[in-house]
């Protein structure tokens, strides 16, 4: 079966992506002539995005990517739709779904736990009080990893797969895709899974 457009194999920590970036100069490129997409309004947010665990993933990725001036976080890039449709449509791989949805549910008890309300309606310093408890937990480390992951995907995937609207990640980051880009009918989770070949008869 076809595969998602970037591997998940290796650990990503929040501090060492942030620093790459720094380094590479790109968190201070502002005014290159684009502006962040507004956020989403109730009235234009998709349906499913009320409902657990997508608030949750979504402010957890929010706070592992937040905007800055002139920098899109994860919330501009819709790495919730991003992850969204890479989790449910056909094809899917049924237990890294399962993995984020369980992280979810742990993200959410400890923000119940500890502050008495959902993780979305948490400030920021509760928040990293969370996500820090989970990191040290087991299995915390790498939970977080893969849904920065995520999120890099969705700041650098092409737009028909739901996130980088308008190429909002790659004006960020001054870079010009390759062509033919992929069209909408044509992405790894839309296409027909490849037919297993038969054994010959002996």
């Amino acid at each position: 079966m076809s595969q998602p457009p970037f591997q998940r194999d290796r650990l990503l920590d929040r501090r060492e992506f942030i620093a790459t970036l720094a380094a590479l100069g790109l968190l201070t490129r502002t005014g290159i002539g684009w502006a962040l997409p507004a956020a989403e309004s109730a009235a234009s947010a998709p349906a499913w995005l009320a409902q657990e665990p997508w608030p949750t993933l979504n402010a957890v990725m929010a706070h592992l990517l937040p905007a800055g001036e002139g920098i899109p976080g994860a919330e501009q890039v819709h790495a919730i739709v991003y992850l969204h449709n890479t989790l449910t449509t056909p094809g899917a791989d049924d237990g890294q779904r399962e993995r984020m949805l369980d992280g979810a549910g742990r993200v959410t008890a400890l923000a119940q736990a500890d502050f008495g309300k959902p993780f979305q309606l948490l400030d920021a310093e509760q928040r990293e009080a969370v996500l820090r408890k989970l990191e040290g937990q087991s299995g915390g480390q790498r939970w977080l990893s893969w849904l920065l992951n995520f999120v890099l995907e969705a700041l650098l995937a092409d737009p028909v797969y739901g996130g980088n609207p308008d190429g909002v990640g790659w004006a960020w980051l001054q870079h010009q895709p390759g062509y033919p880009r992929p069209p909408a009918d044509k992405v790894w989770y839309r296409l027909t899974p490849p037919i297993q070949r038969r054994s010959k008869a002996t």
